[in-house]
């Protein structure tokens, strides 16, 4: 049974976290949408669901794939997120493996074994070594999420991406001498000193600030702004 019942405007959020559902529906709140329930994964009659394939060449096509797939699999409005860090002096990279780098974006084998906290350590190990002898106005970066909010349904055939929202936070990856720092982060987070000042990593930000000023929150900020003026339509 669920712990919490789906009303009619009522949105899954792809994800088991709590954690990240009151993130948004905080920022929710604030756009005045606290009538719009948000459910995690676990919440929804029917969990587990099969975790989609996440396939995609860049973010907005993998969130794709995991709101379409899970409003299909709950018939409920369903928000998806997906997210990384981009370097600029790597093209781009690490982008959509940014969760497993360390391994080229495989997940089996020994990475399936490893806990988040060592995949994190290797992640960052990794671009370390990468950005050796880089100066530092050549380490820029950002972190990029991209969220796609799919309307309910079961019908795999008839299109229901109703918004796609994308959040960028913008900052510069620090020198050996300088990182990692912080401990309020994860992944990335203490490696990444945030622009304008480039004083502080994002691990060094309190939590208030961070979701005042993440990629994630952006992207959330864009899809209130949407559900304020479109909700109807996700039915």
């Amino acid at each position: 049974m669920p712990s919490a019942r789906p009303g009619p405007r009522s949105i899954v959020v792809a994800t088991t976290n709590p954690h990240k559902v009151a993130e948004i529906q905080a920022i929710f709140a604030l756009r005045g949408l606290a009538g719009v329930g948000l459910l995690t994964l676990a919440e929804v009659r029917g969990f587990p669901f099969k975790e989609p394939d996440e396939i995609g060449s860049n973010f907005e096509e993998n969130a794709t794939v995991k709101a379409l797939a899970y409003s299909a699999a709950t018939g409920l409005a369903c928000l998806a997120d997906d997210s990384g860090i981009e370097i600029d002096s790597l093209e781009g990279r690490p982008g959509v493996i940014s969760s497993h780098y360390f391994s080229d974006g495989r997940t089996d084998g020994a990475a399936a074994t490893m806990s988040r906290e060592e995949r994190d350590a290797a992640n960052n190990q990794r671009v370390m070594r990468e950005l050796e002898g880089v100066a530092p106005e050549r380490r820029g970066a950002r972190f990029v999420c991209t969220m796609v909010l799919a309307a309910a349904g079961r019908d795999r055939d008839v299109p229901r991406v109703r918004c796609t929202a994308r959040g960028t936070f913008e900052g510069r990856i620090g020198l050996g001498s300088e990182v990692p720092r912080g401990s309020n982060g994860f992944g990335y987070d203490p490696l990444f000193l945030a622009a304008p000042d480039f004083a502080r990593t994002s691990a060094e930000l309190s939590p208030e600030e961070k979701n005042a000023r993440s990629h994630r929150a952006h992207a959330a900020m864009q899809i209130a702004s949407w559900l304020g003026a479109n909700a109807a339509t996700l039915a």
